[in-house]
């Protein structure tokens, strides 16, 4: 029984992400030669058939790469493929530990390696084509390499003290590996700033005065106090511009792109920062991390549970081996069953998100200028080709952020 829900909720999965994009591409072509009217003075008519355009390849390559996932997962599951790891793994491992973390670690490496030819085309053909890639092949390489030396250095022990966690916990084994969970979040998260993304990117004090003036003063008026001004070089990669803080307490930082720096003036910069102070100022950082632990512990819950039933594994074409620990083999088949069940709360995210950013605008609004954010974001929607006529039931689906036109009349009932 349980395999013929699995099997429903994936077909359903699948037909409904299909019938969103296509009805993200026919809205998009329709609007596709003629600007709408609130941004006709800004942004022009070949500019906005660009954004059409990389808008409908990128969902066209991501219905591909769905499809091409879907039958990964079920080559894994109901095709045997994971019981084929399983039992391999077991003749040749003797250490239950090692064997387990294995199994995981074939699993991670088959669905990388799947995913690995359109992470290519999709920099070196689609966002070539388009203007926005800078990243060589041996840049890409790098960055593959110290990837994966860090999902090593990190996740190994992450997965590894999980699974002892499992095994020698007793019946309350979900809170400890909960806490675990959360730990490891919280190290990555302190991390991140002065160790993990110094690895991709070169960080260097922010050298315009104008902008740390103005940056410096927006904060101080905000209340919110700083640990530095950076300038990330961005530009090797892509010509995508953003800025983003980063760190917690007193190791809290601003990067700037440096390509966002180029395009804006120090006005729109502070429009802009002003925005992401205000998601400090409506604790949207704290509330999601505290969402997103709540969820965490109801997984592992929900999967404590699945992991003693024996319907849960066979449900999805895996036998468990008989006196050995079956926790490796809980944990793939949760990890890959479960966004087939929970893709259908993907618009209540999405809408949460939205709130926050017309929150966050409205701030920024009070704060700075609403004119300046506006200025700030055409620019941004026009240098990043975001279409400005995304379709409703797509944008209601996936977009974290609220559309173009959308958001820019209300910021003009702020100004």
């Amino acid at each position: 029984m349980f395999t013929l829900w699995f099997i429903a909720f994936l077909f359903a999965d699948l037909a409904t992400r299909a019938w969103v994009a296509s009805r993200q591409m026919r809205h998009v072509l329709r609007h596709r030669d003629q600007v709408p009217p609130e941004f006709s003075d800004r942004i022009s008519l070949r500019s906005h058939q660009r954004a059409a355009d990389y808008t409908l390849a990128k969902v066209r390559l991501g219905m591909v790469e769905t499809v091409v996932e879907a039958c990964v997962l079920v080559a894994l599951t109901l095709l045997g493929g994971l019981q084929w790891l399983d039992l391999y793994w077991g003749r040749t491992i003797d250490s239950e530990i090692w064997r387990q973390l294995a199994l995981i670690g074939s699993v991670v490496a088959i669905i990388s390696l799947v995913n690995l030819p359109f992470a290519i085309w999709r920099k070196f053909k689609l966002e070539a084509r388009f203007g926005f890639n800078r990243v060589t092949p041996g840049l890409f390489a790098s960055d593959l390499l110290k990837g994966l030396v860090l999902t090593l250095v990190l996740g190994t022990p992450l997965v590894a003290l999980v699974l002892w966690v499992m095994g020698n916990a007793g019946p309350h084994w979900v809170w400890w590996a909960w806490a675990v969970w959360v730990a490891f979040n919280f190290l990555v998260i302190w991390l991140f700033p002065t160790v993990i993304a110094p690895l991709f990117n070169k960080f260097t004090p922010l050298q315009d005065q104008t902008v740390a003036d103005r940056v410096n003063a927006l904060a101080h008026r905000c209340g919110f106090q700083l640990n530095g001004l950076f300038v990330m070089d961005g530009s090797k990669r892509s010509a995508h511009g953003n800025a983003y803080f980063t760190g917690f307490g007193r190791n809290r930082r601003i990067v700037f792109f440096d390509t966002l720096l180029s395009r804006l003036n120090p006005v729109e910069i502070e429009a802009v920062l002003a925005h992401e102070l205000g998601h400090f100022k409506h604790r949207h950082i704290i509330k999601r991390m505290a969402v997103s632990f709540g969820v965490a512990l109801i997984f592992f819950a929900v999967l404590g549970w699945l992991s003693q039933q024996v319907w849960f594994y066979t449900g999805l074409g895996v036998i468990p081996q008989l006196g050995r620990p079956n926790d490796a083999l809980a944990l793939i088949l949760f990890f890959l069953a479960m966004p087939v069940f929970t893709f259908w709360v993907t618009p209540l995210a999405s809408w949460f998100s939205r709130r926050d950013e017309f929150q966050a605008d409205q701030y920024a609004a009070r704060q700075s200028s609403a004119d300046a954010l506006i200025s700030a974001l055409v620019k941004l929607y026009d240098d990043n080709a975001a279409t400005l006529t995304p379709d409703p039931v797509h944008s209601a689906f996936y977009d974290s952020h609220p559309p173009a036109a959308l958001r820019i009349q209300k910021l003009r009932h702020e100004a």
